[in-house]
């Protein structure tokens, strides 16, 4: 039944069986009662109309009981609702730990999309199916939505912000891709299509991409935009050391702590002055306007990259900003 009526798409990702069933859920009760209250309106406006115009209505009290039925059952298939529909939303909220992460541009009226492994797309998608992916998405002018009906979700997309949206899908196939929010007189335009492909297929389509990954290039832009004059790997920098420094708890002049996730680094890079890092002075040059939201997201790859050096006795190699690449390699790729 899915795949032929208009309203109900293909099921091709894990949580959109899950979706249709809590919708089915609300679309029975709905009818149910839309049936019942309406049948109920018929009903007594022809057993209890007035008759006569010297007709006079005769009081019927009832017993407590029947008003408690319809208050309790209603009560109950709503807390059903509520709590089906929140563990779903939970569940989608909170992409797995081993997620493939894709970074998503929207701009008037496209959608940039970056592979980790370099490769760039514009208004399509390529997957792997039955591998979590996780879209960590942002606009650079209005607000946006990125829709995949196949797939049972959609997310806003906000400028200045960074949203998370993930899903795993389940079938090869070619799917639309749709904003769902009006952002302009080429809204309807900006429509695309997903290509979920057998695991083998997606690693031929990306060998077939550029050769450099997106560590690299943020590695790059890192070096060119002069940054390892200031953020030194052994914090003798004017900036402090960002080695580590992702997915870490950062302490603010001021005496406030901030953890360092996506969100933090962009802002560090747009706007370094709100939040300072204690101990250094908010004397960063303001980025806001010299880098794209593609760059941006390069260079949070690279912060991410950057990890501790490894204990005594083992091999580490430093790339070329001079800083500890994550896997002892070089992040530049040279």
């Amino acid at each position: 039944m899915g795949s032929r009526l208009p309203l109900f798409p293909e099921q091709a990702s894990t949580i959109s069986v899950e979706v249709d069933h809590l919708l089915y859920y609300l679309m029975a009760v709905s009818i149910f009662f839309t049936l019942l209250i309406f049948g109920a309106i018929v009903y007594f406006a022809i057993r209890y109309r007035r008759r006569s115009d010297t007709e006079v209505p005769q009081s019927v009290h009832t017993g407590f009981a029947l008003e408690i039925i319809w208050s309790v059952i209603p009560f109950g298939l709503t807390m059903i609702m509520f709590g089906w529909g929140a563990s779903i939303f939970f569940r989608e909220r909170r992409p797995p730990d081993d997620s493939m992460q894709i970074y998503v541009v929207g701009k008037q009226w496209m959608w940039k999309i970056q592979h980790a492994e370099g490769q760039r797309e514009i208004n399509e998608l390529h997957i792997p199916i039955n591998r979590p992916v996780k879209l960590t998405m942002t606009s650079e002018d209005v607000i946006h939505s990125f829709f995949i009906p196949d797939f049972r979700t959609k997310q806003d997309v906000v400028p200045g912000r960074y949203e998370t949206s993930w899903f795993t899908a389940t079938k090869p196939g070619k799917y639309h891709l749709f904003c769902a929010e009006y952002c302009g007189t080429k809204h309807s335009g900006m429509i695309g299509w997903v290509y979920a492909m057998e695991p083998r297929d997606y690693e031929q389509w990306l060998a077939g991409g550029p050769t450099g990954s997106m560590v690299e290039a943020g590695a790059k832009l890192f070096e060119d935009l002069a940054c390892v004059n200031c953020h030194k790997s052994d914090g003798s920098g004017r900036g402090p050391s960002l080695v580590g420094v992702y997915g870490s708890t950062v302490k603010l002049a001021g005496g406030g702590i901030v953890k360092a996730d996506d969100a933090y680094v962009r802002e560090s890079i747009l706007n370094p002055a709100a939040k300072v890092v204690e101990g250094y002075m908010a004397d960063m040059p303001v980025f806001q306007g010299l880098v794209t939201e593609e760059q941006v997201v390069q260079l949070i790859e690279y912060v991410k990259s950057l990890t501790p050096p490894k204990p005594a006795g083992q091999n580490t190699t430093v790339n070329r900003a001079g800083l500890p690449s994550a896997d002892g390699s070089t992040a530049s790729g040279r």
